[in-house]
């Protein structure tokens, strides 16, 4: 299933705020409903716009290789969803197997793609909750401008907005320019 909502210019705190915790609702609601692992995927975007068409070719992308790891594994899906929202893209699988195994791919998706530093690909356990990194001993994410800890640099709001939002467009742009 898939639901479109007109792009806009930018969103405001409150606006993500409240996106965020409709997702958590939306997380909690299929770990009721279904009792087996989520994936939930969304994209790195900084800054208040968070639908535009650099984005959606992004999460086009993710979404791609997303249900292609899923099918090269033999990992049936229970149910898909994604969601084209003003406050981003946002995607969300029921996997009936083993949450720790489906991070670890996850994991190795978001290093191995080009765009994969752009996906935040969440998985999460009925039993368990939130599967983290470093529950599979792997290093948390990186910054992408300074490489210290993405969470600490974003936090702190250590690097002025204009030059993450570069970095992140040039990421882009350099996947759909290439040869």
């Amino acid at each position: 299933m898939s639901t479109l909502t007109p792009a806009t210019a930018g969103v405001t705190l409150s606006e993500l705020l409240d996106a965020r915790e409709a997702r958590a609702q939306r997380q909690s609601d299929w770990l009721t409903r279904y009792a087996r692992p989520l994936v939930s995927l969304t994209l790195v975007t900084p800054g208040a716009v968070k639908d535009n068409s650099r984005y959606h070719r992004t999460m086009g992308i993710a979404l791609q290789a997303c249900d292609q790891l899923f099918w090269q594994h033999h990992w049936p899906v229970v149910a898909r969803q994604v969601l084209w929202l003003p406050t981003g893209a946002e995607a969300l699988w029921c996997i009936d197997h083993g949450a720790p195994e489906i991070k670890a791919a996850t994991v190795a998706l978001e290093a191995e793609h080009p765009l994969g530093r752009l996906w935040d690909i969440d998985v999460i356990c009925p039993q368990q909750g939130l599967i983290g990194r470093r529950s599979l001993d792997e290093a948390s994410r990186r910054c992408l401008i300074c490489d210290g800890p993405a969470h600490a640099c974003a936090r702190a709001r250590q690097h002025p907005l204009e030059q993450v939002v570069k970095k992140v467009e040039g990421i882009i742009d350099a996947w759909f320019t290439r040869d």
